[in-house]
């Protein structure tokens, strides 16, 4: 490098070699300024290593609200750095004490902002000048899939137990489920609903009868749910759904089958108000969110059906039947990509009727009212599972063959939304059994 300096240069010249620039001192070329080069995304880690580059992104989210930042490799002389915060959460953040702010006040970030922060320091690091350079509105679209883990919450264990676990499995790697916590008490045949910062468990049959309960618990840790509010009635075997803001359970039976769309808020910890009824008064549908809809898919009113039924997330309405499910079936999981429903498994006949279980994994539009149709199948027949869903696949959790008495599995499913196949055994829940759990996501 030090045969691109000028040979005979005069003081205060400047050079610039590889985004770095120098200057001539008389007797040494000193760096001061460094042009901004590649951004490093410094996901989880306050650690800013300047030798990287000079433009850094923190993400703070629900898991990743609590951060320490230290600025390393600092060069020599006087340099200049950005700092990107993008928050999706409220955050707490501790900075360095050689970072001298303007106005003695660090800037700060709502959720959903972005938040960018640009550094100087004259002498490499002992004085550092921090100011606001951007603080933009980030509001993403929305999105109900997760990136990080899958949940299945409650269940039922033959002949009589219900379970309180609330059990937790990655999306970033295969591998069987982990109990981090408890819901308020044992509830089967419950609706998952999820927000970006915790998961719903809304409805339900507890140990002394069906309830109204909404559970909720958090996703930044391991802990147990509290009873935050109430249905509008007392109920179980609902479809849940979610919007960005609201947590919906819709349908299930009372007695008897109910038409009851409920819905609650995310951001305060309120009763749910009836704002509409689905097509059919039914028992067992199952729930998928679009980013404008919800639907409640299949169910059971005297006999299985293949109803496929959608409402609108931005006003209070009635649902509409849509389109038909490939054949008809109750007790099944859904699941949602960004642009198509899925509806896994279910109940296909009423018992005593032998093999009355399906694996078939059926497939609706969102952006069409289409009828859905056979892309895959589960590893195994069964009904009454949890669904979750990631950005790129579903998941298919617990569930029994639906013979007496039932043959239950812990099998935690998985098939792609890119491709239509067949789904692949990738982990165990930790009970041999959690039928009738609910699915969130995060």
């Amino acid at each position: 490098m030090a045969a691109n300096f000028p040979s005979t240069p005069t003081i205060g010249d400047t050079v610039t070699i590889e985004n770095i620039t120098y200057k001539w001192s008389g007797t040494t070329w000193n760096i001061i300024s460094r042009g901004i080069v590649a951004p490093v995304v410094q996901s989880n880690n306050g650690t800013i290593d300047l030798s990287k580059g000079n433009y850094h992104k923190i993400l703070i989210d629900s898991g990743n609200n609590s951060v320490t930042v230290s600025f390393t490799n600092v060069f020599p002389g006087s340099s200049k750095w950005f700092l990107e915060l993008n928050v999706s959460d409220s955050y707490t953040i501790t900075w360095p004490d050689s970072v001298i702010w303007e106005a003695a006040t660090a800037p700060t970030a709502i959720e959903n902002q972005t938040l960018i922060l640009e550094f100087y320091t004259p002498d490499g690091g002992t004085n550092i000048y921090g100011v606001e350079s951007i603080n933009r509105d980030e509001t993403p679209a929305y999105v109900f899939q997760g990136s990080v883990s899958g949940y299945t919450s409650g269940g039922y264990v033959f002949p009589a137990i219900r379970r309180n676990q609330i059990e937790k499995f990655s999306f970033t790697s295969n591998g069987n489920a982990t109990d981090v916590g408890d819901l308020t008490q044992g509830m089967l045949a419950a609706t998952g609903q999820s927000s970006s910062t915790h998961g719903y468990t809304s409805g339900g049959s507890g140990p002394s009868g069906h309830v109204n309960t909404i559970d909720k618990f958090p996703f930044a840790t391991d802990a147990n749910a509290t009873d935050i509010a109430d249905l509008t009635q007392i109920r179980y075997g609902a479809a849940g759904q979610s919007s960005t803001e609201s947590g919906y359970n819709s349908g299930g039976f009372a007695p008897p089958n109910v038409t009851t769309i409920d819905k609650f808020p995310f951001a305060t910890d309120t009763n749910a108000t009836d704002v509409g009824d689905i097509t059919q008064a039914r028992y067992g549908p199952t729930g998928q969110s679009s980013s404008e809809n919800g639907y409640a898919s299949g169910g059971l009113y005297g006999i299985p059906r293949n109803i496929i039924d959608k409402f609108p997330f931005a006003t209070d309405a009635n649902a509409t039947d849509i389109a038909d499910l490939s054949i008809t079936k109750s007790d099944t999981a859904g699941q949602s990509s960004s642009e198509s429903g899925y509806t896994s498994g279910g109940q296909t006949r009423i018992p005593p009727a032998p093999a009355f279980a399906t694996n078939v994994i059926d497939k609706f539009p969102f952006a069409a009212d289409a009828n859905a149709t056979d892309v895959g199948d589960l590893t195994q027949a069964r009904q009454a599972m949890a669904g979750q869903s990631s950005t790129g696949n579903g998941y298919t959790s617990g569930g029994t063959l639906g013979d007496f008495p039932p043959t239950s599995y812990n099998i935690i499913d998985k098939f792609p939304f890119a491709s239509d196949a067949n789904a692949t055994d990738v982990g165990d829940l930790t009970a041999g059994y959690s039928g009738t759990g609910a699915g969130q996501q995060v």
